[in-house]
């Protein structure tokens, strides 16, 4: 089996993990916006076509944008990555717990 598929079967296993840790089901994450759901056809058609009467809701007009992405500073082999705020997520903790330098996920 290639090393990629290797990792990305241990994903599959802890995001598994995860849901049955915190009873989260599919639609759950559906709901979160954890995905990008595709339109179907006649959404996408309907999305294509503007209607001149199309203004924003108050609420489009007063949305807060979103601060950017903080650069990513630490990363391991499965792709989990960290910014550097904050408390330490699981993975690396368990790392630094085992002994590992926090210095070896250090992405330059």
């Amino acid at each position: 089996m290639p090393e990629s598929e290797s990792a990305k079967l241990a994903a599959i296993a802890w995001i598994r993990e995860q849901m049955d840790n915190y009873a989260l089901t599919l639609d759950d994450l559906m709901a979160a916006g954890c995905f990008d759901v595709e339109p179907s056809p006649g959404e996408a058609a309907a999305a294509e076509i503007p209607d001149a009467t199309d203004k924003p809701t108050p609420i489009e007009a007063t949305a807060v944008q979103q601060p950017p992405k903080k650069a990513v500073l630490y990363r391991n082999a499965m792709g989990q990555s960290w910014d550097g705020t904050g408390e330490y997520p699981d993975w690396l903790q368990r790392a630094v717990n085992a002994g590992q330098s926090i210095d070896f996920y250090r992405v330059d």
